[in-house]
């Protein structure tokens, strides 16, 4: 279902690009997505939408790698919306 989702991003669902604050890696750069999806409830059989933060790192050799996909805590600003 990750990937589904994952490969359900678009532009509106862009929020910002930040700067990598973790030790060692401050010269790459993170871009944070949110994406309102319908999940089901890890005990039970009901679902509820749920908006997620999706955070990747672009690395300079054209690869992407998928950091974070969580429950947001707070809303998130949406460039594109």
């Amino acid at each position: 279902m990750a990937k589904d989702i994952l490969m359900g991003l678009t532009a509106t669902d862009f929020s910002e690009r930040l700067q990598n604050e973790h030790e060692g890696y401050e010269d790459e750069m993170l871009y944070v997505f949110g994406k309102d999806v319908e999940l089901l409830e890890r005990m039970g059989n009901e679902s509820k939408i749920v908006s997620l933060y999706i955070k990747f790192n672009k690395l300079d050799n054209c690869y992407v790698i998928v950091v974070s996909l969580h429950e947001q805590k707070y809303p998130i600003k949406y460039y594109f919306k």
